[in-house]
């Protein structure tokens, strides 16, 4: 049984889902994205897991989302040695300082939670109780205890933060906060007997039931709301979710701490004392964590949910699926009233003793599904984008909370669209009595997950079933308590402070991989999510026959407010009968997969930061760094003027006596020859030391230039050509036309667009156009193969359009407030000038010349 932060949301954003009210969530559209009235919160399971990976800490062990992978920990031993005496412990002041304000907020909750228990007490010695006394102990169990041992934290702790210095010491007291952990453990073992406790008196009493249904906690001290109305069974959580905040905060501390320091030793053993604990209390809660009975009297549990898109009757529908112990259930939202609690509507469910995998080649092609035009999807970011950068300004200015909720609700209508139709990794399940289901997902991450959870409950003892309608209800009812995926992934679900992701170039070094139990063909791949789903950005070559692969390959992706890194290790495979009908292609063994958070504070550094993922035993080394937008867009011109990189392109043209450069061309004519063919070409990131060895190999016109070609992966020519484009002095289509190609894409008359575009192509050097005329082309001949290569018109404008108009100076960014901004505005319309002349009928150099005589004669 997987801990419930490790199948749904990370432990601690999970929790603070449950209970925050976002406006607009999953609960507000049924599976078709139909609006629906919200309802309010209900509570969690009735046993919660608590988390004991530190998942906030992202340089720290986590476990990848159900499959029970680990990402190894980085040890505080190993980071402490390098840490920046002055950084490291500015960081822990930080650290520190957050952890008081939270600390802050728990001793309030407790006290909240303290508040009605004297009067209850007074009024159980009465003729009229609300209580007795044993209920009464029962609820708040050791509350008052909890209560003083944070207090006297809170109060030793606060000074030593306040008077800051950069020798201060406070192990000790994380040291005997650890120490006094045995007071959790009685309030654990004691939590679902509280709960039910507190459920049956609020049913039987009134007085208690308005009691528990708004107890107010006091607000931090500089805030401006005074008290907020919470229940108590929302209040009885706090103690569990705050065990494992106390731990992550010890990791993220050690991090920050010298090894020579006073604290180091302390801190060290309060989170040995605290991961012991948390390691023993999930132990006792695991055959405890039960979810619904069966008639047999059986415990059924759940395992995993999620929303994933289902393709029914033809069309995409988002559905939210729950996987029990022994069954899987596909269910939806019901539309509701106001003021009525939400239910889920059961679709349809397999007991997981009928539900069998067909293999890639027995499984029927799918039934046809609509796809989305790439240009639509791409439309649908721009105004995700646009809408996010409203609702900053209008925040900015203090704006009317309206005006902000219906951006917001904009902004969800089009993040819900984006969120339906860009999956199309296919995902099929049948019943043995026949029926088959089809979901689509944005990622094979995805895909292996919900696989693998599922066999591993298959290898247990299953029996067949059939449910009653009575059965079925109960089982639909408690999905809505049960459930750990609160919200779609959606960025307007969000909180305002949480992270937007970052924008830029993530560099990554795949370097080995251990752990592998017999010789394979191996390879790996790389994701990021972007807009609430995962794409595939990079794969390495495959390593073939070996138990240790060294691919020491380095990558440069393109971040899109991006959080998360996976790497998905593959054994490659030959076999031309394993094809997939869902999507033509060859199914490759996945061996092992993990996911780390890239966290800004860590990534935004000039140095590699090496680490390595654990996946199944598998171990898989890596090194990544960051470059933000601002700084990889700049376009700096080369020093020496006799290569080719960062060299005009009227200067090469002219010193080789070509119209095309030599470089174009050639890495042109080897894409045509061997990778027209290669799936997302110009997409896939090739191998940048590769890349770097064709660079200099052109800037000094080697002799070997072609046996090289030849030889080199073709993922990598294909950088190589987008490189030369990128480090032009200036754009190829020239700083001094863009502002009127931004303001020529954006006239709305098709004469006048028209007109405008071809008299912008005419305004061109002639090596800038002859050169722009030949790229088009070629890309237009890979388009051609989109069948096969899944590279679009637009997909290739996507990838193109900045490297061939960004400009080398943006000249003022102070009407933007963020690289988020920069992408959606800049970049979104250099995407469009190049789409709109990939998708013209063929323009001829001649025949634009010939309009440049007539138009001349004309004026």
């Amino acid at each position: 049984m997987e801990p419930l932060s490790h199948r749904g949301l990370p432990r601690l954003s999970w929790i603070d889902t449950l209970y925050s009210n976002f406006s607009y969530g999953a609960d507000d559209y049924d599976g078709e994205g139909n609006e629906e009235q919200k309802g309010p919160p209900e509570g969690s399971e009735t046993m919660p897991y608590i988390d004991e990976s530190p998942t906030m800490s992202p340089q720290l062990s986590a476990r990848s989302q159900s499959s029970g992978d680990r990402i190894s920990p980085t040890p505080p031993e190993g980071l402490a040695p390098g840490v920046e005496a002055g950084k490291g412990l500015e960081m822990r002041k930080l650290v520190l300082s957050g952890f008081l304000a939270s600390e802050e907020i728990y001793i309030n909750q407790l006290e909240a939670l303290l508040l009605p228990m004297k009067p209850l007490k007074a009024t159980a010695t009465t003729s009229q109780p609300v209580l007795t006394i044993q209920q009464i102990e029962t609820i708040f169990y050791k509350i008052q205890d909890i209560y003083e041992i944070h207090k006297e934290f809170y109060d030793n702790l606060c000074p030593k933060v306040q008077q800051w210095d950069s020798q201060v010491t406070m192990g000790h007291l994380f040291q005997k906060l650890a120490s006094q952990l045995g007071v959790y453990k009685a309030f654990v073992d004691n939590y679902k007997v509280a709960l039910e406790t507190a459920e049956k008196c609020s049913q039987s009493n009134n007085q208690f039931q308005k009691i528990s249904e708004e107890l107010k906690v006091k607000g931090p001290k500089d805030s401006k709301d005074s008290h907020t109305s919470v229940t108590m069974e929302a209040l009885l959580y706090k103690p569990i979710d705050r065990v494992t905040r106390s731990t992550l905060v010890l990791h993220d501390l050690l991090k920050h701490t010298p090894v020579d320091h006073p604290d180091y030793p302390l801190l060290q053993d309060a989170l040995r004392i605290s991961q012991n604990f948390l390691s023993s209390i999930n132990e006792d809660i695991d055959p405890r964590r039960t979810a619904v009975t069966t008639p047999k009297g059986e415990t059924r549990q759940l395992v995993k949910d999620g929303f994933l898109v289902e393709v029914s009757e033809s069309s995409r529908k988002l559905r939210h699926v729950f996987l029990f112990t022994d069954v899987l259930l596909c269910a939806k939202l019901k539309k509701t009233s106001a003021g009525k609690h939400q239910q889920y509507d059961c679709k349809w469910y397999i007991p997981l003793a009928d539900l069998v995998f067909p293999s890639p080649e027995e499984s029927e092609a799918s039934p046809q599904v609509h796809p989305f035009p790439d240009h639509e999807l791409e439309d649908m970011k721009m105004k995700i984008s646009t809408f996010k950068s409203e609702i900053q300004k209008e925040k900015a200015n203090k704006g009317q909370s309206r005006a902000i909720e219906r951006l917001k609700k904009k902004m969800f209508e089009n993040e819900f669209l984006l969120l339906l139709n860009s999956p199309t990794i296919p995902f099929r399940i049948h019943n043995r009595n026949g029926k088959s289901y089809l979901f689509l997902l944005s990622s094979d991450y995805e895909r292996s997950e919900w696989r693998e959870a599922i066999q591993k409950l298959q290898k247990k003892d299953l029996q067949a079933f059939v449910l009653s309608s009575v059965e079925l209800q109960v089982l639909t009812g408690s999905c809505f308590k049960l459930r750990t995926v609160h919200n779609i992934p959606v960025t307007s679900n969000k909180d305002d402070d949480e992270s937007p992701g970052l924008y830029g170039f993530l560099h990554v070094i795949v370097h080995s991989a251990k752990g592998f139990k017999q010789s394979a063909h191996l390879y790996c791949t790389l994701e990021v999510d972007s807009f609430g789903y995962f794409v595939s950005k990079a794969k390495t070559r495959v390593f073939r026959d070996t138990t240790e692969p060294k691919w020491d390959e380095e990558f440069e992706i393109e971040l899109e407010g991006s959080q998360s890194l996976r790497i998905l290790c593959y054994e490659k495979c030959y076999d031309k009968t394993k094809v997939n009908k869902d999507n033509n292609e060859i199914v490759d063994k996945i061996m092992g997969k993990g996911q780390i958070q890239l966290d800004p504070q860590t990534v935004e550094t000039k140095n590699w930061h090496t680490d390595v993922i654990e996946m199944n035993g598998i171990k898989v080394e890596f090194s990544m760094k960051f470059t933000s937008r601002d700084m990889s867009l700049k376009r700096t011109p080369s020093k020496k003027q006799t290569g080719v990189f960062g060299v005009k392109i009227s200067v090469v043209t002219k010193r080789e006596r070509s119209k095309v450069p030599y470089i174009v061309r050639q890495c042109v004519e080897e894409v045509e020859k061997r990778g027209i063919e290669e799936v997302g070409i110009y997409r896939i990131s090739g191998v940048a030391t590769d890349i770097q060895a064709l660079k200099a190999v052109f800037d000094a016109n080697n002799k070997d230039i072609l046996l090289m070609l030849s030889d080199m992966d073709i993922n990598a020519i294909a950088g190589t050509l987008k490189l030369y484009f990128r480090e032009l002095p200036e754009p190829l289509l020239t700083d001094r036309l863009y502002p009127a190609f931004m303001e020529g894409i954006a006239l709305s008359d098709p004469a006048a667009k028209e007109n405008c575009m071809m008299h912008l192509l005419r305004s061109l050097p002639d090596p800038n156009l002859i050169t722009f005329l030949f790229l088009l082309e070629h890309l237009k001949r890979v388009a051609e193969k989109e069948p096969i290569n899944k590279m679009s018109l637009h997909n290739l404008a996507t990838v193109f359009g900045p490297t061939l108009l960004r400009p080398s100076e943006v000249e003022s960014k102070a009407h933007l407030t963020s690289a988020a901004d920069i992408w959606s505005h800049d970049v979104m319309a250099q995407v469009q000038v190049l789409l709109y002349y990939l998708q013209h009928p063929p323009i001829s150099f001649a025949e634009l010349k010939r309009n440049t005589l007539y138009f001349s004669t004309d004026v």
